[in-house]
């Protein structure tokens, strides 16, 4: 059986039903990637693939906040792992750089 992740990420424009892809080798790994908007919407698609395809392991990316992910540990039960992706200070600055140059944050009303 392979082990099974969801990796989601944000952006202010996603549609979570069209931004995914799946990725796996043949025998030891699935990778289910989704796109979402929000977090309401990430709760939602958390609670969907664990509940369909018996995900092991969720890894959220840097946007997700200590709330965030309590919530989202909280709403998918203590048999899924959750993780964090984090950057350094440097690559963090950099990241919200170029994002804040492409306006997600304008979009979300933040600027």
């Amino acid at each position: 059986m392979a082990f099974k992740v969801l990796f989601l990420a944000h952006a202010p424009d996603a549609e979570a039903e069209k931004h995914r892809c799946v990725i796996e080798t043949p025998k030891y790994y699935k990778l289910f990637v989704v796109v979402v908007k929000d977090q309401e919407q990430a709760i939602e698609v958390c609670k969907k693939v664990v509940k369909e395809e018996g995900i092991q392991s969720i890894l959220l990316c840097p946007g997700f906040t200590h709330r965030d992910i309590a919530e989202i540990s909280e709403a998918i039960g203590e048999n899924v792992g959750v993780f964090v992706a984090r950057g350094d200070g440097p690559s963090n600055r950099i990241s919200m750089e170029v994002m804040r140059r492409e306006g997600w944050f304008s979009e979300k009303g933040r600027e």
